[in-house]
């Protein structure tokens, strides 16, 4: 069995108000903060990913090192690009393929990219009814080998419900 968290990434500056190439746009302090809220509720549904894997745009890296640094993964972070915005979501799917049976992925997006994603995973084909909000998660069980339509969800939750959780892990 293999767990695949999807995390979409967290709040990043507006576009009208960055300068730089868009694929450089980086989280806000205020999504640096929130990301690590999430990454302490994962911790929380004792999530322990041995992967971690980032789209190359900055603001998904910022996430998925936040993450990787929170959960404690032993692996360096890795970028590929089947988790670019316009990524085909079966090219995703094949990196999942070569990975080992026993693996816990964090792999860390873009919408409309991951609800795209967790659709051809849990239904066997592409569609736009499972959006992400910014920092929100789901995890779906795979069995090996890794094909469509195969995926159990084994829980979707928004931002909100994994910062509160991170927030309680806090307190307790």
């Amino acid at each position: 069995m293999m767990d695949c968290i999807l995390l979409r990434h967290g709040i990043a500056v507006e576009r009208d108000e960055w300068k730089g190439a868009e694929r450089d746009r980086p989280l806000t302090e205020k999504g640096k903060q929130r990301v690590a809220q999430v990454a302490a509720g994962l911790s929380r549904l004792d999530v322990k990913p041995t992967h971690v894997l980032s789209s190359p745009l900055i603001r998904a890296i910022e996430t998925a090192k936040i993450g990787h640094r929170l959960l404690q993964v032993r692996s360096a972070v890795q970028i590929v690009d089947a988790l670019l915005p316009n990524a085909p979501p079966d090219r995703l799917i094949s990196v999942l393929h070569d990975l080992p049976p026993e693996s816990c992925v964090l792999c860390v997006g873009h919408e409309p990219h991951l609800g795209m994603v967790a659709a051809v995973l849990l239904a066997g084909k592409p569609s736009q009814a499972f959006p992400f909000k910014k920092a929100g998660a789901c995890l779906i069980e795979l069995t090996a080998p890794v094909k469509p339509g195969r995926g159990l969800l084994r829980w979707w939750l928004p931002p909100s419900q994994l910062r509160d959780m991170g927030e309680r892990s806090e307190e307790g």
